[in-house]
């Protein structure tokens, strides 16, 4: 019975209701505290190789002697190639890789974007393994051009002599596709795009041509990106890229085996994210972890072998940095041993991680430890929408009748009594009744505001280029006149109340939750970000108006003019820290910051969007946008009557 006592008692406690922003407040600090802990020994671990069969780096490797001859010449006639024109080169490229002795291909591609033609044709051979029955197949690639837009003298060149070097081996278990793609985007988005695609209406609708010849299922792509010009220039270690489509990752042991054959076998040092001096500070693993985070987040391509890993397909890119003493024998060696790893697969790689954050080359955080950072974020949203949801189904009742013997040294509170069994217990009184919940506005409110995102999400990614800016800035002022306008609306003419602001906050917040907390085991690091910036949101109340009942007591010795127009001033400031927190606003200082051109920065959102289907932007106007504006509305309603 006195278990049953407590129980009721702490039911019709006021305390409750009043801790939900401290709990929402203590999980958004703990999950951003989570972030930085990441980097401790205790919370990440050594990467390693989970597949046994891969067996990296224990392969002795050929590659050399005269094929340093045949590179030069390679690199040679690719500067000559430079020269021509593109159908020329085409025709070159096409002639050289039926020299090797290659099955030839071209596929021409055209998309319109933003107003902008990307177009160009991609070059590729198939190398029928000996040993091979067409069932699986691995991919060389060399673009034209790389990420930074520069000639790939050296890795075109280098992927050439490679080809011709696999030609004579008769160890090959898998078909080896060397891909030439025009550029390092929308080159490998069009080629494996129309290699996964079972029926030719598909690539037609997408304007990507069909592809003539095909292999088996894909097991893995390497890509080499080394842009020195065509006399030459050695490098000091290798950059890999692994980041996808959204956020996609290859498996872990892929990277693994690149680095152990790069470091271990080569003598070759490794970088993650540009990272080339890397002391394993607990700053450096910081940096590097935030570099990925925000790389993720973004879900663009970094590379050529980004297309591939949204199809299942595991790509890296090899890309050579800094001035140092290795050369492109020691590059060739290492892709070479590489594809020989792979060739010993039996399997699709499947048994290392596909969810991770790597540190340095050779750590890493898994799943398990860092997906808690972005789960706290999404359930403080949830906690706040539990609690106004509480709140809304609740009124304050009037002063219930004291009973004798209560009073002691001041006002305690009402008791009633409780029957609990044979048995009865004193209890405080509740303050407030159940009340009937208007939900009909609310709901047509949050869903009025999510198809109106889909405004701003068609403009910014279907407009001409040069509008694209204004978009922005048009995108910007309706952003912080809309939740003035309707929260004026719907005061005047269908007298919404306090209740109903609540469940349409409610309803949003448990949208914006559930949505970050769904996207998070896909795209941590987008879920991570879009949550530490929306945070505002939990905390959004209708600001206080015509009243100064709200402030501190220190203030009652203010006189009561200087209190309502230090409540105004505090208003305006509210407003415009709420206006500053707004996603275009947010898009503008991230461009400020990272010195990105804005016009720049939404071209390639549109051009990801509508080509790679990139859903960055989506989450952006069609999650964040919507929860920013409903929170508006409750902040310029205002107090008032239930």
């Amino acid at each position: 019975m006195a278990l049953s006592a407590r129980l009721l008692t702490l039911r019709n406690s006021p305390v409750l209701l009043k801790l939900p922003p401290y709990l929402s407040a203590l999980c958004i600090v703990i999950g951003i505290a989570w972030f930085f802990i990441l980097p401790l020994n205790e919370y990440s671990r050594q990467t390693y190789v989970s597949e046994n069969a891969i067996l990296p780096g224990q392969v002795h490797t050929y590659f050399g002697g005269s094929e340093h001859n045949v590179f030069r010449a390679y690199r040679q006639e690719v500067y000559q190639l430079s020269q021509f024109s593109e159908t020329d080169r085409l025709a070159a490229l096409e002639k050289v890789l039926r020299e090797i002795g290659l099955k030839v291909a071209a596929q021409p591609y055209h998309f319109t974007v933003a107003g902008e033609e990307v177009k160009g044709t991609n070059v590729y051979g198939v190398l029928q393994g000996p040993r091979a029955d067409a069932t699986e197949a691995m991919v060389l690639m060399a673009a034209w051009r790389n990420f930074e837009g520069e000639i790939n003298y050296s890795g075109l060149a280098l992927a050439l002599t490679l080809a011709r070097y696999f030609k004579r081996w008769s160890i090959w278990s898998k078909d080896i596709i060397l891909l030439i793609p025009a550029d390092s985007t929308y080159g490998p988005e069009a080629w494996v795009s129309a290699y996964h695609s079972t029926s030719p209406d598909i690539t037609a609708t997408r304007n990507v041509s069909s592809l003539p010849i095909k292999a088996g299922a894909l097991q893995a792509t390497v890509a080499l990106d080394y842009p020195v010009g065509p006399w030459g220039h050695r490098f000091d270690k290798l950059d890999i890229l692994y980041d996808g489509i959204n956020g996609a990752l290859p498996n872990l042991d892929l990277l693994n085996t690149a680095v152990a054959i790069a470091s271990g076998q080569m003598g070759i040092g490794c970088t993650i994210h540009g990272m080339l001096s890397h002391s394993d500070s607990y700053r450096d693993r910081l940096t590097t972890l935030a570099k990925g985070v925000v790389t993720q987040s973004a879900g663009q391509a970094t590379g050529p072998h980004s297309a591939f890993v949204p199809y299942h397909v595991d790509a890296i890119t090899l890309k050579t940095v800094g001035d140092g003493w290795h050369d492109e024998m020691s590059l060739g060696r290492t892709t070479e041993s590489l594809f020989r790893s792979i060739n010993n697969l039996l399997e699709h790689l499947h048994q290392s991680f596909f969810f991770y954050i790597l540190l340095n080359a050779n750590r890493f955080a898994s799943i398990g430890n860092y997906l808690p950072a972005a789960m706290l974020l999404a359930g403080s949203f949830t906690v706040t929408a539990l609690a106004l949801w509480v709140q809304s189904g609740q009124v304050a009742v009037g002063p219930a009748t004291k009973m004798e013997g209560t009073e002691k040294n001041g006002a305690q509170p009402e008791l009633e009594v409780v029957k609990i069994g044979d048995a009865v217990a004193l209890v405080p009184a509740a303050t407030t009744k159940p009340a009937e919940r208007e939900m009909l506005l609310p709901a047509a409110v949050v869903l009025a505001v999510h198809l109106a995102s889909f405004l701003p999400l068609y403009s910014l990614n279907s407009l001409h280029r040069q509008h694209l800016p204004t978009a922005l800035q048009t995108t910007i002022a309706t952003s912080l006149l809309l939740p003035a306008l309707a929260s004026t609306a719907l005061t005047r003419r269908s007298q919404i109340s306090t209740q109903q602001i609540q469940i349409m906050q409610s309803f949003s917040l448990l949208l914006l939750g559930t949505s970050l907390a769904t996207l998070a085991t896909l795209n941590f690091s987008l879920a991570f970000v879009v949550g530490v910036l929306a945070s505002p949101l939990s905390f959004v109340r209708p600001l206080p108006r015509g009243t100064t009942t709200g402030f501190p007591a220190v203030l009652g010795r203010v006189g009561r003019e200087y209190r309502y127009a230090l409540q105004v001033a505090m208003n305006l400031i509210a407003t415009l820290l709420y206006a500053v927190a707004s996603p275009p606003v947010v898009l503008y200082a991230l461009c400020w910051y990272f010195s990105q051109d804005v016009g720049g920065l939404l071209l390639e959102m549109a051009k990801g969007w509508s080509v790679q289907g990139v859903y960055t932007s989506f989450v952006i106007w069609a999650v964040w946008w919507p929860a920013w504006v409903v929170g508006g509305i409750a902040l310029c309603r205002g107090g008032g009557e239930r």
